[in-house]
C-alpha cells in the first residue's frame, strides 16, 4: 500500500467514526413502545409524509442502548395493497347461433371451478352492445347472471379504447350462454373465463381542502387544481360524474413535483402520475404508483363536447407499515427529516421469507423534533484531551512514514 493510500484509510476510519448513526442530522424522532419480540410492525402515521422526502429514503429506526450508543434496526416497508390472483379457467366453446334478439355463444366448463370474469375480443373495432349472460347445469334451464351489461370498443385515428371484460360474482356452471344483442355478427375472435380473487387493501381516504375548475374554451379543456388538506402518499383517485348521458373522455393526473418562486409567483412542476379515459362504461378509478402528494392537476380532454360536471373525487392511499428485525435491547426511534441521505440498503429485504406472518403492532410516541445537539447520541469526544491525542497520533503516523519513505529513497 501506498503512502497516500494509507493516509486516505486513516482519514476514511476517522469520518466513519464520526458519521455513523448521526442521530441529530434527522429532524424527527418518535418513541416506539412495547417492544418485545424480534419482529414488530409500525403504520406510518398520516402526518410524517409532509417531513419526509419523496421517496421516503430518510426513514430510520436508530437505538440507543444502556451505554448511549447509537445502533440502526432494519425493516422492510410495505404497503398495504390489494393482493389480485387472476386464475385463468379453461372452457370449450360449443356452438354459436342467432336470432331476432342477437348473436348466442354457449360455453362449457369442464371442472368444478367458479368463475367471475368473460374477457371478450371481437374482430369488429368499433361497436356499443348490450349483452346478457346465462348459467345452466344441464342446458334446459337457464338462470340470469348479468342482464344488459355494455361493451364498447372505440378505434379512430385519435382514439384506441375497449371496454369489453365482463364482471359478475362469483358463480359455478357447467355451461354458459352468452347473448350479444346485435344485428350483426360480432365476429368474436376468442373469449377468456377467469377467476379473479382479490384480498381487500387497506386505504387513508384524504380531505380536499381547495378544489378550483377551469374552462379552456380554446383548447377545449377542462383542468381541476386540487390541494390536498395534507401532504399525503396517495396511490388512488376516483372521480365522480353527475351526467347521466353517455361520455368518453382522455384524462391525465400530474401532481406537483417542484416549485419556483418567482417575481409573478410560484411555477409549479408537474409530474404525470397516469392517463386514461374517463368514461360512462366504467368506474373511473385511477390507480398509480403511491408518491407523496399536496398538489394535484386533473386535465379532461373536452373534443368538441360540452364540459361534463364533475362530482365527488375521493383521494385515497395505501397504509404504510414498517417490517422491524430488533437484534439488541435499546430505546428505539422512528426518525425522519433529511433531504440529503440515501435509501438504507438492508439484509432483511433478501429474505422476506424469513419475516414472520404475524406481528404485533407498536404504539408510537408523540413527535418530537430533534435538537441538533441531541443529548441522547453520545460525542465521540467528551473531553478535548482525545482530540489532541488523536492528532498527535496521527502526526506520529504521518512523520513515521515519511522516514521511512525518505530512508528508502536513500
Amino acid at each position: 500500500m501506498t503512502l497516500k493510500a494509507k493516509i486516505s484509510a486513516i482519514f476514511l476510519l476517522l469520518f466513519c467514526s464520526f458519521s455513523y448513526g448521526q442521530l441529530d442530522q434527522y429532524d424527527y424522532k418518535r418513541e416506539l413502545q412495547g417492544i418485545t419480540a424480534p419482529w414488530h410492525k409500525v403504520i406510518l402515521p398520516e402526518e410524517i409524509f409532509g417531513k419526509v422526502s419523496p421517496n421516503l429514503s430518510d426513514i430510520r429506526i436508530f437505538g440507543i442502548t444502556a451505554a448511549k450508543d447509537t445502533i440502526e434496526a432494519s425493516y422492510l416497508l410495505k404497503l398495504k395493497a390489494e393482493k389480485i390472483v387472476d386464475k385463468e379457467v379453461n372452457f370449450k366453446l360449443l356452438n354459436s347461433t342467432h336470432n331476432e334478439k342477437g348473436y348466442f355463444f354457449t360455453l362449457e366448463v369442464p371442472t368444478e371451478e367458479a368463475i367471475n370474469r368473460l374477457k371478450l375480443d371481437f374482430k369488429k373495432q368499433n361497436f356499443d352492445w348490450k349483452l346478457t349472460l346465462e348459467g345452466s347445469q344441464n342446458q334446459q334451464e337457464w338462470f340470469t347472471v348479468v342482464d344488459d351489461y355494455r361493451i364498447l370498443s372505440i378505434k379512430n385515428a385519435e382514439t384506441d379504447y375497449q371496454f369489453t371484460k365482463v364482471t359478475f360474482p362469483s358463480t359455478k356452471y357447467r355451461f354458459f350462454r352468452l347473448l350479444v344483442k346485435s344485428k350483426e355478427n360480432p365476429e368474436m375472435v376468442t373469449v377468456k373465463a377467469a377467476l379473479i380473487m382479490m384480498s381487500n387493501g387497506s386505504f387513508n381516504n384524504f380531505d380536499i381542502e381547495n378544489l378550483k375548475t377551469i374552462q379552456h374554451k380554446k383548447a377545449q379543456l377542462t383542468t381541476l387544481e386540487i390541494d390536498l388538506k395534507s401532504t399525503a402518499a396517495v396511490s388512488s383517485i376516483q372521480i365522480k360524474v353527475n351526467d347521466t348521458f353517455d361520455y368518453y373522455r382522455p384524462i391525465s393526473i400530474q401532481f406537483v413535483s417542484d416549485s419556483v418562486k418567482t417575481e409573478q409567483g410560484w411555477n409549479y412542476l408537474y409530474k404525470t402520475l397516469t392517463s386514461g379515459t374517463l368514461s360512462s362504461v366504467e368506474k373511473n378509478e385511477f390507480k398509480f404508483e403511491s408518491a407523496i402528494i399536496k398538489k394535484l392537476k386533473i386535465s379532461i380532454s373536452n373534443q368538441d363536447n360540452e364540459p361534463l360536471n364533475i362530482g365527488a373525487i375521493v383521494i385515497k392511499g395505501y397504509v404504510h407499515e414498517l417490517l422491524i428485525r430488533f437484534t439488541e435491547p435499546a430505546t428505539y426511534f422512528l426518525t425522519y427529516g433529511n433531504k440529503k441521505t440515501t435509501k438504507p440498503n438492508y439484509d432483511v429485504e433478501r429474505f422476506v421469507s424469513k419475516v414472520p406472518n404475524t406481528l404485533s403492532v407498536l404504539t408510537l410516541g408523540n413527535e418530537q423534533k430533534i435538537d441538533k445537539k441531541d443529548p441522547t447520541k453520545s460525542p465521540l469526544f467528551k473531553n478535548k484531551i482525545w482530540l489532541w491525542l488523536l492528532m498527535g497520533i496521527i502526526i506520529l503516523v504521518l512523520g513515521w512514514f515519511s522516514i521511512k519513505m525518505m530512508n528508502k529513497k536513500s
